[in-house]
């Protein structure tokens, strides 16, 4: 369970930059929600971490900009009764976080326009369809 977090590939960040703070969850849950501290919330030092590479932790920062906060982005998980599975799933939540946010921008799109035929193609069928709804009217 605890260990390096594995993001993609060779990125892995590992457990000393990885924060962890358990509180007592809210909801449903019995009495047991009372007394344990199954909410997890993990927090990672984005802006310092040495795991992602300078482009990487600057295109990170830069993505998830709405979520860090002083460089630390945090997570949180408290939906499990147990909080074992909480941690698994907040570690799971930061690696998906931290994957979309370093992966490669998409592609640019080429412009492109569309052919002489299918550009005649489309003209045809609009005075085809025309000349039917034309035919349909009644002369009055």
């Amino acid at each position: 369970m605890s260990g390096p977090l594995h993001v993609r590939g060779s990125i892995v960040v590992p457990e000393a930059e990885l924060a962890w703070r358990f509180s007592r969850s809210s909801g449903p849950g019995g009495q047991g929600v009372n007394t344990t501290d199954s909410r997890v919330e993990l927090s990672f030092d984005l802006a310092r971490t040495t795991a992602l590479g300078p482009a990487l932790r600057a295109r990170a920062l830069e993505r998830l900009a709405a979520r860090v906060v002083d460089g630390v982005i945090t997570v949180a998980a408290s939906e499990q009764r147990s909080q074992l599975r909480n941690r698994e799933a907040a570690r799971e939540r930061l690696a998906a976080l931290l994957r979309d946010a370093i992966a490669p921008p998409p592609k640019r799109r080429r412009p492109t326009k569309p052919s002489k035929g299918a550009v005649e193609r489309r003209l045809t069928a609009k005075k085809h369809r025309s000349d039917l709804k034309r035919l349909r009217r009644t002369e009055d």
